[in-house]
């Protein structure tokens, strides 16, 4: 009876490895994130463009981001629940002002999945 309950718990954690795995990969900034902002955010964001001029927020770079805007801080490290700038992709906020501006839609869901688990896993410069 031991030995079944044994093979049992370990035939368990056997088939539960990879799908805890696939929640567990590290998001990259420079692989995962940029490209979205490079791709998305980045015709307004940067000096001189109209999300720039607006509200201070220039996404050109880690550091930038990490300062926020002439209002505050868009990313709480560990918190995308709390996060600027993950309610104004995720589509959460005034639909006025969710961002991307004139994107039909919105960011695309798994982009805004990808930035979220950056964000949650503590938004690092990888």
């Amino acid at each position: 009876m031991k030995t079944r309950i044994l093979l049992g718990c370990i035939f368990l954690t056997a088939i539960s490895l990879p799908a805890f795995a696939e929640h567990t990969v590290t998001v990259s900034y420079k692989t995962d994130v940029r490209p979205i902002l490079d791709d998305y955010c980045m015709g307004c964001h940067k000096p001189g463009g109209k999300g720039y001029e607006k509200s201070g927020l220039d996404l050109g770079g880690y550091e930038s981001i990490m300062k926020g805007t002439k209002f505050g801080k868009v990313v709480t490290p560990g918190n995308s629940t709390t996060s600027t700038l993950s309610v104004l992709v995720s589509g959460h906020a005034d639909p006025s002002i969710t961002m991307p501006l004139g994107v039909k839609g919105g960011l695309p869901k798994d982009k805004v999945e990808i930035i979220n688990k950056w964000i949650d896993q503590g938004a690092k410069n990888n």
